[in-house]
């Protein structure tokens, strides 16, 4: 398995592969001739900074070419991409450069003082090809040899990062097969036609956002739309008619919001509306619904898991529903969990944890969620069942902000849970206990959440944040969560 050369070299080379609007306004068309030409010369460039197969690269870069390049690249020479959020503060950025050992960095020109912040701190000479401005690196030359390595399943392709409740994120692994798995939910949920042009608005450091952006995409013989600008709803709607886009992938909170703030229509050359992350309500749903005539077809799947359920293309989408388990995979309900009954069914399910620990293949994989199930098999999320809180489709770990917070002067203990919100689901909500010598005040409630932003991703900041002289726990010392959504 190679996917550079399999599926990118293979393409007719004057075939859309990319559709690039890029944050100053232009606009360009990449031919898979292009994206195959411009892979290999960063192929090139990452071996003369010494990657080799099996080393990490970092990617620090907006959704434009140069990221979806850089993956390609690391692909057809067998190394692991980590692609991270631009929102990522330096902190965030340095406990992925030493968890994974990153031999290179490829990163955006906006994003270069926060990276140098991070290697400051690692203490690490991370060598940098810098993207994306005046100063950015244009590798020309192509390898010498094109004799581009064939990859097992099990070989590391992919790094994704993970919230969890007790610990900071954890590396995901994915193997080189997982790339050409992602054909089972191209074709049943996705659902690109082709020649079709798909755009997927995740940023580019999320799971969801290569997928679809252009993995999922390339296989069923489609192009990807690449906007690399912050989301405005009326801005969307004119480029999805304007660029005639065929599949939209949006999070349920853009779907919302879009909804709310913008006036919908019927767009001729959509035939699909996908969306994940968490449930979408009745009221979006039936909105885009008479607008456009088209369902939003919902589907749930996790960073460990790729794609496990979907409203499937061609059938009337169950609203609130996450639909269906994908063919083939065995997916069970246990006591209201959903259980992934056999990982050997999924043909996405990744390898392993970056820290060596193997992917438990062998055994029943419990997601954690808790769901229903309808007379014809359709699934609705009722609820996580720990506490990480999804919100926007983010899954944020509590811990991370609770840690966040502990480090400001003012805060001596803080505790942090989800509350509803009607666009995003839910919210951070945090609870703080001040250190003698302060005292609640609106003006701290603005440090704090900006302090939160500026020490991790500023999508983790409470939004709800109150005061309290002291938290519920447990005789161990552990925070009861449960009585802290009753405070």
């Amino acid at each position: 398995m190679n996917f550079a050369s399999e599926v990118v070299d293979a393409a007719d080379p004057e075939r859309l592969a990319l559709l690039e609007l890029a944050r100053d306004g232009t606009r360009r068309e990449w031919t898979f001739g292009e994206v195959a030409a411009a892979s290999k010369a960063f192929a090139s460039a990452l071996a003369q900074l010494g990657v080799r197969r099996g080393d990490a690269v970092m990617t620090l870069v907006g959704n434009r070419p140069d990221w979806v390049i850089t993956l390609v690249a690391c692909w057809r020479i067998g190394a692991v991409a980590l692609p991270c959020s631009e929102q990522l503060r330096a902190g965030d950025i340095q406990t992925r450069l030493t968890a994974a050992a990153v031999r290179a960095v490829v990163c955006d020109e906006r994003n270069t003082e926060t990276l140098q912040s991070a290697l400051a701190q690692d203490g690490s000479a991370v060598p940098t090809l810098i993207v994306g401005g005046p100063a950015a690196v244009r590798p020309s030359a192509a390898p010498s040899s094109e004799d581009w390595p064939e990859l097992a399943a099990e070989d590391p392709a992919l790094i994704i990062f993970t919230s969890g409740t007790t610990g900071n994120a954890k590396g995901i692994v994915h193997g080189t097969g997982y790339l050409f798995g992602q054909q089972l939910q191209a074709t049943e949920w996705l659902a690109p036609k082709a020649g079709d042009l798909v755009w997927c608005t995740a940023a580019s450091g999320w799971s969801k956002a290569a997928r679809n952006t252009f993995i999922a995409p390339w296989l069923r013989g489609a192009a990807g739309l690449l906007h690399d600008a912050r989301f405005d709803p009326h801005d969307r709607l004119e480029i999805v008619e304007r660029e005639r886009v065929n599949v939209l992938c949006m999070a349920p909170t853009e779907y919302r919001v879009i909804a709310k703030h913008a006036t919908l229509r019927a767009f001729p050359d959509l035939h699909a509306l996908v969306a994940a992350g968490e449930a979408l309500d009745p009221d979006a749903l039936r909105a885009w619904r008479q607008a456009t005539g088209l369902d939003v077809r919902d589907g749930y799947g996790q960073t460990e898991t790729g794609q496990l359920t979907a409203n499937p293309a061609g059938v009337p989408a169950r609203p609130s529903s996450m639909g269906r388990p994908l063919p083939g995979v065995r997916l069970e309900v246990v006591e209201g969990e959903l259980v992934l009954a056999d990982p050997t069914t999924d043909p996405t399910f990744f390898v392993g944890y970056l820290d060596g620990t193997p992917a438990p293949r062998d055994r029943p994989w419990h997601t954690g969620d808790l769901v229903r199930v309808d007379d014809d098999g359709y699934l609705y999320f009722e609820g996580r069942h720990d506490d990480v809180i999804i919100s926007a489709g983010y899954r944020i770990g509590p811990f991370e902000v609770e840690s966040a917070l502990l480090s400001h002067a003012a805060v001596a203990d803080a505790g942090v849970v989800a509350a509803p919100d009607t666009e995003r689901g839910s919210v951070v909500r945090a609870v703080v206990v001040l250190r003698d010598g302060f005292a609640p005040s609106d003006a701290l409630v603005t440090e704090l959440q900006e302090h939160v932003k500026n020490v991790t991703a500023p999508y983790k900041y409470p939004r709800v944040l109150e005061f309290s002289d002291e938290l519920p726990k447990t005789a161990s010392g552990k925070i009861q969560r449960a009585l802290l959504r009753q405070l």
